[in-house]
Order: C-alpha cells, then structure tokens, then sequence
C-alpha cells in the first residue's frame, strides 16, 4: 500500500477551505462532509495511486503531477515510489495552471 504525503501548501489548502466553509460561510456541517470527501476520495490513491489523470495530458506543460476530482476540488499530486505526494488541492473553478506554474508564466512575460 503506498502511503499519502500532503505538501505544507496542500496542508494550508485543507485548512483554508475548512475556514472558508465555517467562518465565511458559517456552515461547519458543509465544512465536515466536504473535507471527509475530499480526504475520502485522497486515500483511494494509497490502493490506486494512477487513477488521477496526468496533468500534462491537458496542458502543455511537461510535469510528472496527475490530478484527482474530489467534489469540486482538484486533488494535484505526484507519485515517488510507493509515496503519493498531494502538491496542492484547489478548487475546480480557480486557475490552477497559474497557481501551480504561476513563476512559469511570469518567467514568460
């Protein structure tokens, strides 16, 4: 069985949307069952660690992450050996390409 590593920055991604759904939204319910899906539908990858599709297929970028649809957040994660290590989780409606490769596109301009 592999074993999942989150990144500080996914780390920080739980914790933003936890607060989001409790202090913004003040829905602490919502913030339950949304992050027992997204951390559900995470540790699929210890059995499964290629079902995520790999990023590269959808940009044009060259990169060894693959992503995961948890609900309506995007689960990016890169596999080493028998470690899955989860890079960021970021809602599916925000720009993930700048956020993931945002030093990339400023290197362009």
């Amino acid at each position: 069985m592999n074993k999942i590593r989150y990144s500080p920055e996914a780390e920080q991604d739980l914790i933003d949307i936890k607060n989001y759904y409790e202090l913004e939204l003040q829905n602490p319910s919502a913030s339950k069952r949304i992050l027992s899906e997204i951390t559900q539908r995470i540790r699929t990858l210890e059995d499964f660690p290629r079902t995520g599709r790999k990023l590269s297929a959808i940009i044009d970028i060259e990169t060894n992450y693959r992503f995961l649809g948890c609900g309506n957040y995007l689960a990016f994660y890169r596999i080493d050996g028998d470690h899955i290590f989860i890079g960021r989780i970021i809602h599916n409606r925000r720009n993930y390409i700048a956020i993931l490769f945002g030093a990339l596109n400023s290197e362009d301009k």
